[in-house]
């Protein structure tokens, strides 16, 4: 059967799963969202590799998208070692708590699971829609999705990608991952603001139907790489599925018993790819929404009041330094079952940066979801108590996550975090963490860090010492237009 997807804000708006990742973000400025969830036989999947596994579930989404052409590229993009020895590694913690670790891609990030893929499925998707148009790939980023798609997108015909990140944003590492991103057909700019602004910026932009028109007369059209676009979102549902069938091989669980995932998230992607899992068949009992010091999501948790009229911080899990979740609007959307209302939701946090969802949409929702947040120095104390008494070397955002784990899971259902980026993207707070003392560069830390744990850093991390910087431009927001027009 045909999948179809729809606007969050109008079910009359319908794609293709190739039209709707070619074109990132609906017409109507909503997020394209399947027409069904599809179910799984947990029976067929558990003997899978990880390849094979993406290619089945990614199948029953992509329905527009050949069986061989999906078995083709999963194989490409996961195969070879590219992310460890076994993707998407479970490590346990302790009894009933365990770690996925999801960084050991290219770029040391957990967004390369997705966009490892993306490439493929994007330029898929022209082929089986004849379209023969420039494409021109905007990214707000707040640390990890900037590199991994840049990383992707390099040197690939036809595209041309540009990323916008907050400027002094992010990590060190962060940007010098960015900054020094090879490629002819790669663009960087740092944003003065933060990642809500940049990502303002360029919703702006998608959503500008004279821009549009222009581009189409110029044989070229706009897509994004964030998690607005389906498919980013789509390939990360395949890691739930293999971590829960770690479990299983290991005894840990049996099959079809109940497991938990916490997950560190600003945006509400990752921890959305989660739901679509649940609701496929995956045995989740609850998925714990962790926030760091930009509570806003736990806020919103707590009292179904989501306003984005807040102070922003700067934490030591930049990833998560948001204010406003893009996906978020996907779980209203499907929990509603109202295009109009998530429309009304929309507006007015358009308009007034803040709604407020009725309070048996917010019971509904936590039937599935828990929310939290963990402070910066609870933070820093869960890095060091994880490397203390576990002997496991937790980046910040993992610890966020990690900390709230701790402190809800309780005797329930085995818990599974999600553990997002390397250590040593972010190894001057992880370092003091642990009691050290910063060294005066991102690198020096790094080598402290080695030196103190005995944990080797990524060669990736290491080599970008090395590299020459080729970004370093600094916009504003509103200039994000222009730079779409010279792509």
């Amino acid at each position: 059967m045909a999948m179809n997807y729809f606007s969050t804000r109008d079910s009359a708006l319908r794609r293709t799963a190739s039209q709707a990742i070619l074109q990132g973000i609906a017409p109507d400025g909503g997020l394209f969202v399947p027409q069904e969830i599809p179910s799984v036989d947990l029976t067929e999947l558990i003997g899978l590799d990880y390849c094979a596994l993406a290619a089945k579930i990614l199948g029953l989404y992509l329905t527009d998208y050949s069986e061989e052409f999906l078995a083709a590229a999963t194989k490409k993009a996961y195969g070879g070692g590219r992310f460890g020895d076994l993707p998407a590694k479970v490590v346990r913690l302790e009894d009933g708590l365990f770690s996925m670790e999801l960084w050991h891609g290219p770029t040391c990030a957990f967004k390369d699971y997705a966009l490892q893929l993306m490439p493929l499925l994007l330029t898929e998707a022209k082929r089986i829609n004849g379209d023969d148009s420039k494409t021109a790939i905007l990214v707000a980023t707040s640390g990890d999705t900037g590199k991994a798609a840049l990383e992707g997108y390099r040197d690939l015909d036809g595209i041309e990608i540009a990323v916008f990140y907050p400027d002094h944003g992010t990590s060190e590492m962060q940007r010098l991952q960015m900054a020094t991103q090879e490629g002819s057909n790669v663009h960087v700019f740092a944003v003065r603001g933060n990642f809500d602004d940049a990502q303002t910026g360029v919703k702006k932009v998608f959503t500008d139907a004279a821009f549009a028109a222009a581009c189409a007369a110029q044989n070229k059209h706009l897509t994004s790489a964030n998690s607005i676009n389906w498919g980013r979102l789509v390939p990360q549902i395949v890691y739930y599925f293999a971590g829960y069938f770690q479990l299983v091989r290991s005894g840990a669980i049996k099959l079809g018993d109940s497991v938990q995932f916490c997950v560190p998230t600003g945006n509400f992607g990752d921890i959305l790819a989660g739901y679509y899992a649940k609701r496929m068949g995956l045995p989740v009992s609850r998925l714990l929404c962790a926030s760091n010091k930009n509570r806003v999501l736990a806020d919103f948790g707590a009292s179904g009041s989501y306003d984005a009229n807040r102070p922003f911080y700067k934490t030591a899990s930049p990833s998560m330094d948001i204010l406003v979740s893009s996906n978020l609007e996907r779980l209203l959307c499907h929990e509603s079952e109202s295009c109009a209302e998530t429309a009304g939701f929309m507006q007015s946090l358009a308009s007034d940066k803040k709604y407020t969802i009725p309070a048996a949409l917010l019971e509904r929702i936590h039937k599935t979801f828990g929310f939290g947040y963990t402070d910066e120095d609870a933070c820093f104390d869960e890095i060091r108590a994880t490397w203390e008494k576990d002997h496991y070397l937790a980046d910040p955002h993992t610890a966020v996550a990690l900390a709230l784990a701790r402190k809800e899971r309780g005797n329930a259902a085995p818990c599974v975090v999600l553990s997002t980026a390397s250590p040593y993207k972010f190894s001057g707070a992880v370092l003091a963490a642990l009691g050290g003392s910063k060294q005066g560069s991102d690198f020096a830390d790094l080598r402290a860090l080695e030196s103190c744990t005995g944990i080797p850093a990524p060669g990736v991390l290491r080599a970008l010492q090395d590299k020459p910087v080729r970004f370093n431009e600094i916009i504003a927001p509103d200039e994000i237009r222009s730079v779409a027009e010279r792509l």
